[in-house]
């Protein structure tokens, strides 16, 4: 049986990387929390 996870660089970038994130108030608020809460990575 096939793995579920079958990392892609450009996929995972293009849809949770930071730049995504920046575009919409929504992903903003997202990584507003991150940082808030501290964590080191704030989008892949």
């Amino acid at each position: 049986m096939k793995r579920t996870y079958q990392p892609n660089k450009r996929h995972r970038s293009t849809t949770h990387g930071f730049r995504v994130r920046m575009r919409t108030t929504d992903g903003q608020n997202v990584l507003k929390r991150r940082r808030v809460k501290g964590r080191h990575k704030l989008s892949a």
